[in-house]
């Protein structure tokens, strides 16, 4: 696993420099991974979060961030998404993204509502183009050798590996790193603080995603405290 940043010593997020007058304002390929990089290099793990409410999502984000998990994907899944990127987005420290990106339109959406970086479980090229004309940086989603070569062709070498578990889990991870050396990948779904270190082992891994530092029951019970403890302990996978 790549050397992370510690948590917490990001305070404000890099501004991309401007472009001579003229040129075009879209984001490369290569300039979005590397502010990728920078968000997944934040912590071992990045939260999947699929919020219903947004009178909690600050709440929800400042136990996270104060566990150590300063990266935060709320993913696009129920109708309160968009709002709760709006309120994430205010938590000092925290580095909010849109997940479960599937049109042009998520795209815009997420970007208007002050997500930083952006998470599809898969790629197209409308959705592609999008993220470089909205200037939101891509984790697109990629479980075979091909889907991965088309990335890399395109320029992607950071890259979602999702269903992890369901497309055969940390060993397929590894085995696809022997001949795609070049193409780092943040493992999401099914990855759980049980199986986290298998993937976080691995050397093209540089993050994963996980959803169990804020299981349901604890965000009904507005338990803030119970999932900043959860937030802690997976900040220091990898790092003891």
């Amino acid at each position: 696993m790549a050397k992370l940043a510690e948590p917490n010593t990001i305070k404000t997020w890099p501004a991309r420099a401007e472009k001579p007058y003229g040129e075009s304002m879209t984001l490369t390929a290569q300039e979005a991974c590397k502010i990728n990089r920078e968000v997944a290099g934040l912590a071992p793990i990045i939260p999947v979060l699929v919020v219903h409410d947004a009178g909690i999502a600050r709440d929800l984000a400042e136990a996270l961030v104060a566990g150590g998990l300063p990266a935060l994907e709320v993913t696009m899944r129920t109708p309160a998404a968009l709002d709760v990127i709006r309120e994430m987005s205010q938590v000092a420290g925290g580095v909010v993204g849109a997940g479960t990106l599937i049109t042009p339109a998520d795209v815009k959406a997420a970007k208007a509502a002050g997500a930083k970086f952006g998470v599809s479980p898969g790629a197209t090229d409308s959705l592609i183009k999008a993220c470089e004309d909205e200037e939101l940086p891509l984790l697109a989603g990629a479980v075979t050798a091909t889907e991965a070569m088309r990335m890399l062709e395109k320029g992607y070498d950071l890259l979602k590996f999702f269903p992890a578990e369901a497309s055969g889990g940390a060993p397929a991870l590894k085995a696809l790193g022997a001949p795609l050396p070049q193409i780092t990948f943040c493992p999401t779904g099914g990855v759980s603080l049980a199986n986290a270190m298998d993937y976080l082992g691995l050397p093209n891994v540089i993050c994963a995603g996980g959803s169990w530092v804020a299981p349901a029951d604890l965000v009904n019970a507005k338990d803030w405290a119970g999932i900043e403890a959860l937030a802690h302990e997976a900040s220091r996978l990898g790092r003891e």
